[in-house]
């Protein structure tokens, strides 16, 4: 099965269908307890949708995108003269003005793609995917009545895939509004309107099927799935609730075949609506940049920090140039909550933070050491952040050290041992040389080659350290040595170690 997305739309799968019932009776039944819905309550599907189609499908256009793109001619296979085939591959190719003494030479050719997309504004704003429009020098809207207008690019955004147009009228365009994504429940009717297949206006129905979806196709997922039938050609176009109001951006499809099974994802309106915005003011995205690199907290992480139980996100890297570093905010600290919104899980916070304004001063609240503390930090622009690099620190000793500790071989970082595993100038801590495979660290993959930088969130340089760092939480009661490792290009992450 396979998770893909087209110019013309490709994602779509199959889901069980959840009704949201209300409040439920429960009724035993033998030694099972039967959940049963009063009458009252129970979900009731529309007569018909016709009516809500009706009124929204004069918004939804068809996108076709062509783009020119070099190719260049095929060479005539060099054949032994006298060949049977001689006569045949010549003429073959010469009707293609490919003869032999042709050179090389490149020409060009236009690619087409087709997809759907929908109109929010009256004077000619559109709404699609980026991957619709991709790299296209030529892009036509095409109405539902079979008007064709050509279409500018006010704004693009490949991280949520998204891509606002712009379209000049004689007359007022129909037009859409985008609505609130975060009112839908898991079973609520939707309706997807586009173009699949290239067959022009088609109106598919179905459910809400599940709601914040991650699908691993960019750090923004978090997607509305459906099981509303969206199919190739689909890519850009609404999925309605049924007041008529735009909550999500059909983009993609799970599938073995290509056609809709039953499982397709949406952008839901409330991340995309702010980027819309932007592209519309800017024509590009302002997203708010924090500059740290963070990581998932598990239980055992959890212990190891004190936290009480896994959440919020781990910081496993600052940059030197970047908000949170003059802000005070450290490695190994807990972000729990940002700028008054809660933070789940690791998932959360780039949502929260890009969808902050570029220069807004946030409280962030951190766990650091057990203990829940507040920060104030001015957020800097994501797009200038992406293109800071972090300084690098200088090398280590000569002589080795070594020691096994956690099912570990330790050693300390010589230049010999910097030129055998490709360590970068800027590592620095205790190289492991070995891992048991046997041992508790192994199951958590940590590498010959990688680097112990922290036990305990203290700094170690020696494999001495390390032995004294566990010994220590092992007086204290701790489970688990919490260790901050770092591999060759100096990329950090922590890994909670069982010291039972």
């Amino acid at each position: 099965m396979t998770l893909t997305r087209s110019p013309s739309l490709r994602r779509a799968p199959r889901v069980m269908r959840a009704v949201a019932l209300g409040l439920a009776l429960a009724m035993p039944m033998g030694s099972a307890t039967v959940l049963m819905a009063p009458a009252a309550a129970q979900a009731k599907a529309p007569d018909s949708f016709a009516d809500l189609a009706e009124r929204v499908a004069p918004a939804v256009v068809n996108i076709s995108a062509s783009t020119t793109v070099e190719t260049r001619n095929r060479v005539l296979p060099q054949l032994p003269q006298g060949t049977p085939f001689e006569d045949l591959f010549e003429e073959f190719f010469n009707r293609r003005g490919q003869g032999q003494g042709q050179q090389d030479t490149p020409r060009q050719r236009r690619s087409n793609s087709l997809g759907s997309g929908f109109i929010i504004d009256a004077s000619g704003i559109v709404i699609t995917n980026n991957h619709v429009i991709g790299d296209a020098d030529d892009i036509a809207v095409i109405l539902s009545d079979g008007t064709r207008l050509k279409a500018e690019i006010v704004g693009k955004d490949a991280k949520v895939d998204l891509a606002v147009l712009r379209v000049k009228s004689d007359k007022p365009l129909p037009f859409v509004k985008l609505g609130d994504s975060e009112k839908a429940r898991i079973g609520d009717w939707v309706i997807a309107i586009g173009n699949p297949f290239g067959l022009g206006t088609s109106v598919s129905a179905g459910i809400v099927s599940a709601r914040n979806r991650n699908i691993q196709s960019g750090p923004y997922d978090t997607y509305i799935q459906t099981d509303a039938a969206i199919n190739k050609g689909n890519s850009g176009g609404p999925l309605f609730d049924m007041n008529g109001d735009v909550i999500g951006i059909n983009t993609a499809i799970l599938s073995p075949t290509g056609g809709s099974v039953g499982i397709g994802f949406a952008v839901p309106s409330s991340l995309a609506t702010p980027i819309i915005d932007q592209l519309r003011e800017f024509g590009e995205t302002r997203r708010g940049w924090l500059g740290v690199r963070i990581q998932s907290v598990d239980d055992a992480t959890a212990e190891a920090l004190n936290l009480g139980r896994a959440r919020g996100a781990l910081i496993a890297g600052i940059e030197d140039k970047g908000p949170a570093k003059p802000a005070g905010l450290e490695v190994g600290d807990v972000i729990v909550r940002f700028d008054g919104k809660d933070v789940k899980d690791s998932r959360d916070l780039p949502r929260i933070v890009a969808a902050t304004p570029v220069g807004k001063a946030v409280q962030v609240d951190i766990v650091r050491k057990g203990k829940e503390m507040a920060k104030s930090v001015t957020l800097g622009r994501l797009e200038d952040g992406e293109k800071l690099a972090s300084l690098q620190t200088p090398a280590a000793p000569d002589k080795p050290l070594t020691r096994q500790a956690l099912g570990l071989e330790l050693s300390t970082i010589t230049d010999e041992a910097r030129r055998r595993f490709n360590l970068k100038e800027g590592v620095k801590g205790v190289l492991v040389t070995r891992v048991d495979p046997d041992g508790k660290a192994a199951d958590k993959r940590i590498q010959a080659g990688e680097v112990i930088v922290e036990v305990g969130q203290e700094a170690v340089t020696s494999p001495a350290d390390v032995t004294r760092r566990v010994e220590a939480l092992k007086k204290e009661g701790k489970k688990s040595a919490l260790l901050l490792v770092a591999n060759a290009e100096n990329v950090v992450r922590f890994v909670a170690v069982s010291i039972e």
